[in-house]
């Protein structure tokens, strides 16, 4: 049976976000922070894998110390949404470890895209011949981060019954 976000309880939700924090916490942490035995730690921890809870585990890496010092926002435009343009323009944004992430919009802008570089340059270069020549773009229009006032990925898990923030309940 898989779980859905109601069946998850309030220890189920403790351990998402002490992952969020930390996800090198070995199982012997994780229990002993979350008052259990790592048996049934282990096994929560696998049915949350499992079920898609937990899609994976990665670094949070520092992209200015690696060199990146451009942060973009791209708008992309498209001229007609008919045909395969749409799904080979996604295919492609796959493959490109500069784009960070990617999203299909309602208004202006069919795709907003996160986009990293090495400095103004790079950037440019990249706009004229990778993302130009992606299918179906029309028009670009990109916003450049002056300075990050937050990043995170972590979601915000409540405790069973009580609501989550702007959720309108």
């Amino acid at each position: 049976m898989t779980l859905s976000r109601s069946d998850l309880d309030d220890t189920d939700r403790a351990l998402l976000s002490l992952l969020q924090q930390d996800g090198r916490l070995s199982n012997a942490k994780l229990a002993e922070q979350l008052s259990l035995s790592e048996t049934p730690c282990w096994r929560r921890l696998k049915r949350l894998e499992g079920d898609g809870f937990i899609q994976g585990y990665q670094a949070v890496l520092d992209r200015q110390r690696l060199g990146y010092g451009v942060l973009a926002f791209v708008h992309v435009g498209f001229g007609s949404h008919t045909g395969e343009a749409p799904l080979r323009f996604e295919e492609a944004v796959q493959a490109i470890p500069e784009v960070l992430s990617c999203h299909n919009l309602t208004g202006e802008s069919d795709y907003l895209l996160q986009v990293v570089a090495t400095d103004l340059e790079s950037y440019g270069i990249f706009i004229r011949d990778v993302l130009r020549q992606l299918p179906g773009v029309s028009s670009i229009r990109s916003s450049l981060s002056l300075r990050e006032v937050k990043a995170s990925s972590s979601l915000p898990l409540a405790r069973k019954g009580q609501a989550l923030v702007g959720n309108g309940r």
